[in-house]
Protein backbone atom coordinates (compact mmCIF):
# COMPACT_ATOMS: atom_id res chain seq x y z
CA UNK A 1 0.00 0.00 0.00
CA UNK A 2 1.37 3.42 -0.93
CA UNK A 3 1.48 6.36 1.48
CA UNK A 4 -1.36 8.00 -0.47
CA UNK A 5 -3.51 4.87 -0.30
CA UNK A 6 -2.83 4.55 3.43
CA UNK A 7 -3.82 8.19 3.99
CA UNK A 8 -7.09 7.76 2.06
CA UNK A 9 -7.90 4.61 4.09
CA UNK A 10 -7.28 6.46 7.38
CA UNK A 11 -9.30 9.49 6.25
CA UNK A 12 -12.18 7.23 5.17
CA UNK A 13 -12.13 5.47 8.55
CA UNK A 14 -12.22 8.75 10.51
CA UNK A 15 -14.88 10.18 8.19
CA UNK A 16 -17.10 7.16 8.84
CA UNK A 17 -16.42 7.32 12.58
CA UNK A 18 -17.13 11.05 12.94
CA UNK A 19 -19.97 11.66 10.46
CA UNK A 20 -23.43 10.30 11.09
CA UNK A 21 -24.29 10.00 7.41
CA UNK A 22 -21.74 10.38 4.67
CA UNK A 23 -23.01 11.31 1.21
CA UNK A 24 -22.17 8.95 -1.63
CA UNK A 25 -18.83 9.39 -3.35
CA UNK A 26 -18.54 11.50 -6.49
CA UNK A 27 -18.17 9.46 -9.65
CA UNK A 28 -15.17 9.81 -11.95
CA UNK A 29 -17.50 11.45 -14.49
CA UNK A 30 -18.72 13.96 -11.87
CA UNK A 31 -15.13 14.85 -10.96
CA UNK A 32 -14.24 15.25 -14.65
CA UNK A 33 -17.30 17.44 -15.21
CA UNK A 34 -16.38 19.58 -12.19
CA UNK A 35 -12.86 20.02 -13.55
CA UNK A 36 -14.25 21.05 -16.92
CA UNK A 37 -16.53 23.61 -15.27
CA UNK A 38 -13.70 24.94 -13.10
CA UNK A 39 -11.22 25.13 -15.97
CA UNK A 40 -8.49 23.30 -14.04
CA UNK A 41 -7.82 19.82 -12.71
CA UNK A 42 -8.07 18.88 -9.08
CA UNK A 43 -4.94 17.69 -7.33
CA UNK A 44 -4.91 13.86 -7.43
CA UNK A 45 -5.38 13.49 -3.67
CA UNK A 46 -8.36 15.85 -3.57
CA UNK A 47 -10.03 14.10 -6.52
CA UNK A 48 -9.43 10.77 -4.85
CA UNK A 49 -11.00 11.95 -1.58
CA UNK A 50 -14.17 12.95 -3.41
CA UNK A 51 -14.20 9.66 -5.36
CA UNK A 52 -13.18 7.28 -2.55
CA UNK A 53 -14.28 8.83 0.78
CA UNK A 54 -17.44 10.86 0.12
CA UNK A 55 -18.71 13.86 -1.81
CA UNK A 56 -18.08 16.16 1.18
CA UNK A 57 -19.72 15.90 4.58
CA UNK A 58 -16.62 14.96 6.57
CA UNK A 59 -13.49 16.64 7.91
CA UNK A 60 -12.59 19.31 10.42
CA UNK A 61 -15.40 21.07 12.25
CA UNK A 62 -17.74 22.32 9.53
CA UNK A 63 -16.86 19.51 7.10
CA UNK A 64 -15.90 19.56 3.44
CA UNK A 65 -18.26 21.04 0.91
CA UNK A 66 -19.56 18.61 -1.69
CA UNK A 67 -17.67 18.94 -4.95
CA UNK A 68 -20.85 18.63 -7.02
CA UNK A 69 -24.58 18.22 -6.49
CA UNK A 70 -27.44 20.41 -5.36
CA UNK A 71 -27.07 23.25 -2.88
CA UNK A 72 -23.69 24.68 -1.93
CA UNK A 73 -20.77 22.96 -3.62
CA UNK A 74 -17.05 23.65 -3.92
CA UNK A 75 -17.52 24.28 -7.65
CA UNK A 76 -20.37 26.73 -7.04
CA UNK A 77 -18.51 28.57 -4.29
CA UNK A 78 -15.40 28.92 -6.48
CA UNK A 79 -17.40 30.37 -9.35
CA UNK A 80 -19.31 32.69 -7.02
CA UNK A 81 -16.20 33.97 -5.23
CA UNK A 82 -14.25 34.48 -8.47
CA UNK A 83 -17.16 36.41 -9.96
CA UNK A 84 -17.68 38.57 -6.87
CA UNK A 85 -13.96 39.20 -6.60
CA UNK A 86 -13.69 40.29 -10.25
CA UNK A 87 -16.43 42.87 -9.69
CA UNK A 88 -15.05 44.13 -6.38
CA UNK A 89 -12.98 47.31 -6.02
CA UNK A 90 -10.49 45.14 -4.12
CA UNK A 91 -10.20 41.78 -5.91
CA UNK A 92 -9.58 38.99 -3.45
CA UNK A 93 -10.10 35.48 -4.91
CA UNK A 94 -7.15 33.84 -6.71
CA UNK A 95 -7.44 31.74 -9.83
CA UNK A 96 -7.18 28.00 -9.26
CA UNK A 97 -7.93 28.12 -5.52
CA UNK A 98 -10.88 25.87 -4.71
CA UNK A 99 -12.82 26.46 -1.49
CA UNK A 100 -13.35 23.09 0.17
CA UNK A 101 -14.61 24.01 3.65
CA UNK A 102 -16.57 26.96 5.02
CA UNK A 103 -15.24 27.82 8.50
CA UNK A 104 -18.09 30.29 9.06
CA UNK A 105 -17.89 34.09 9.18
CA UNK A 106 -17.04 34.01 5.42
CA UNK A 107 -13.76 32.17 6.11
CA UNK A 108 -12.75 29.23 3.91
CA UNK A 109 -10.22 26.45 3.78
CA UNK A 110 -9.20 26.26 0.13
CA UNK A 111 -6.84 24.09 -1.91
CA UNK A 112 -4.37 25.67 -4.30
CA UNK A 113 -5.02 23.41 -7.25
CA UNK A 114 -1.96 24.76 -9.06
CA UNK A 115 0.38 23.87 -6.23
CA UNK A 116 2.37 20.66 -6.68
CA UNK A 117 1.60 19.74 -3.08
CA UNK A 118 -2.01 21.03 -3.10
CA UNK A 119 -1.32 23.60 -0.38
CA UNK A 120 -4.27 24.30 1.89
CA UNK A 121 -4.96 28.00 2.32
CA UNK A 122 -7.05 29.97 4.77
CA UNK A 123 -9.17 32.82 3.45
CA UNK A 124 -9.90 35.35 6.22
CA UNK A 125 -11.88 38.23 4.68
CA UNK A 126 -11.63 40.39 7.82
CA UNK A 127 -7.96 40.92 6.91
CA UNK A 128 -8.85 42.63 3.59
CA UNK A 129 -7.88 46.28 3.53
CA UNK A 130 -6.79 47.93 0.30
CA UNK A 131 -5.28 44.62 -0.84
CA UNK A 132 -7.22 41.36 -1.09
CA UNK A 133 -3.95 39.42 -0.79
CA UNK A 134 -3.85 40.22 2.94
CA UNK A 135 -6.79 37.84 3.43
CA UNK A 136 -4.79 34.75 2.40
CA UNK A 137 -2.75 32.50 4.64
CA UNK A 138 -1.01 29.14 4.26
CA UNK A 139 -2.70 26.73 6.61
CA UNK A 140 -0.60 23.76 5.54
CA UNK A 141 1.96 23.31 2.75
CA UNK A 142 0.15 20.21 1.47
CA UNK A 143 -3.30 18.68 1.49
CA UNK A 144 -1.74 15.48 2.82
CA UNK A 145 -0.23 17.42 5.74
CA UNK A 146 -3.56 19.16 6.42
CA UNK A 147 -5.29 15.79 6.54
CA UNK A 148 -2.62 14.38 8.86
CA UNK A 149 -3.20 17.35 11.19
CA UNK A 150 -6.94 16.61 11.20
CA UNK A 151 -6.34 12.90 11.78
CA UNK A 152 -4.09 13.75 14.75
CA UNK A 153 -6.56 16.33 16.18
CA UNK A 154 -3.86 19.02 16.13
CA UNK A 155 -5.40 21.82 14.00
CA UNK A 156 -5.45 25.49 14.99
CA UNK A 157 -9.23 25.44 14.58
CA UNK A 158 -9.79 23.17 17.60
CA UNK A 159 -11.34 24.84 20.63
CA UNK A 160 -8.48 23.74 22.89
CA UNK A 161 -5.73 24.55 20.35
CA UNK A 162 -4.55 27.52 22.44
CA UNK A 163 -3.47 25.08 25.14
CA UNK A 164 -1.07 23.23 22.81
CA UNK A 165 2.46 24.51 22.22
CA UNK A 166 2.89 22.59 18.95
CA UNK A 167 -0.11 23.95 17.04
CA UNK A 168 1.01 25.48 13.76
CA UNK A 169 -0.56 28.87 13.01
CA UNK A 170 -1.35 29.92 9.42
CA UNK A 171 1.21 32.26 7.82
CA UNK A 172 0.71 34.87 5.03
CA UNK A 173 0.53 33.39 1.51
CA UNK A 174 3.23 35.16 -0.46
CA UNK A 175 1.82 34.26 -3.90
CA UNK A 176 -1.66 35.67 -3.20
CA UNK A 177 -1.29 39.04 -4.93
CA UNK A 178 0.08 37.55 -8.16
CA UNK A 179 -2.60 34.89 -8.30
CA UNK A 180 -5.42 37.36 -7.59
CA UNK A 181 -4.18 39.54 -10.45
CA UNK A 182 -4.65 36.71 -12.98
Amino acid sequence: MTLLEDLVVRVRAKAKATSTTLPPVASADEVASAEETLGFTLPPLLARLYRDVANGGWGPDYQLLPLVGTGRTAVGEYRSERSASAGDATPYWPAGVLPILDWGCAMYAAVDCRSETAAVLLFEPNAIDDDGAHAWFVDEESLAGWLETWLADKGWYREEAGEDDDVKEPTPWEAAAARIAE
